[in-house]
């Protein structure tokens, strides 16, 4: 009994553990109202389940065989009173919970800006096998498998994929949402404090699909200042030539940097996948990398 009991106790520490980088340790205002909901969720549910469980047990108990004091009637018969509160209770509890989810979805709408004196950071995401590269516009420069980010200033993502469809997912900072080829899909983030933030894809995507994770990096503002300007001297520029390097199959890419992008490359990226790269060019000498996009990389897994 004594190694039962300490095998159960040892599980469940290592799966409060385990709640340390994900959805019940939130780092943003986003993820917090996520926790907080969830906290709302599960509570409202309990109120069934609870007194359930206690009157299961309590029946049990009071009914067993042994019990000569429990009358028990052998006919049976219906009773308007127990199925009005069988029925009547467990609808109010779903028609609270429909309403609460309701309403914090929609306030946790991924596309709604987060209310911030800062002005937003744009990153844009593009889903590759088996691989994220993460494009600052504004910085004119990229990152593969890692994402660094200002602390307190909201972050909006544009997110795509190059290959199938994947998921990207920071649980510490909330909202898991879908990359698709051909679509762009929005997200607003915001990191409390500096910290570094594991995401990575929630979807199967194929071989490499385990390797496809990430470090989300919140740094002051002055450190995200100095890393832009590190990441403008070293490294080689993302054209269209090394993206099409860079968008074939590879598992446990290392993080690394890009000193410069070509212009408008997610947007071409989005197209390529949308045309399925027939026929299209990215600029008048181009033609645009058939092994970027192809049709049967999209319907391969």
């Amino acid at each position: 009994m004594r190694c039962r009991g300490s095998a159960v106790l040892s599980v469940g520490v290592a799966a409060l553990g385990g709640c340390s980088e994900g959805v019940l340790d939130p780092q943003g205002p986003i993820a917090s109202a996520e926790w907080l909901l969830l906290l709302n969720a599960t509570a409202i549910m309990l109120v069934v389940v609870v007194p359930v469980i206690i009157a299961i047990l309590a029946f049990a108990w009071w009914y067993r065989a042994s019990n000569p004091r429990a009358s028990r009637m052998t006919d049976e018969n219906y009773e308007g009173r127990i199925e009005f509160v069988t029925w009547s209770i467990p609808a109010l509890i779903v028609i609270l919970l429909s309403g609460v989810i309701w309403i914090g979805s929609h306030q946790l709408d991924p596309r709604a800006p987060i209310a911030s004196k800062a002005e937003p950071l744009r990153v844009e995401v593009v889903a590759l096998d088996w691989k994220w590269l993460f494009i600052y516009p504004d910085q004119g420069l990229a990152a593969v498998n890692e994402l660094v980010i200002p602390a307190g200033k909201p972050v909006q993502f544009e997110l795509t994929s190059a290959t199938v469809m994947n998921s990207f997912f920071i649980p510490q900072l909330g909202s898991q949402i879908y990359a698709m080829g051909g679509m762009v899909t929005r997200l607003n983030l915001l990191a409390d404090r500096p910290g570094e933030y594991p995401g990575f894809s929630a979807m199967f995507s194929g071989d490499g699909f385990a390797d496809m994770r990430f470090i989300a990096k919140a740094v002051p503002a002055t450190e995200f200042s100095t890393w832009v300007n590190e990441a403008h001297g070293v490294g080689q520029a993302l054209d269209l030539s090394s993206y099409s390097a860079l968008a074939k199959p590879s598992k446990a890419v290392p993080p690394t940097t890009f000193r410069s992008v070509a212009p408008n490359l997610f947007e071409r990226i989005v197209d390529l996948t949308m045309s399925g790269s027939e026929a299209r060019t990215l600029s008048g000498s181009e033609k645009v990398g058939a092994a970027i996009c192809r049709p049967e990389q999209q319907a391969r897994d």
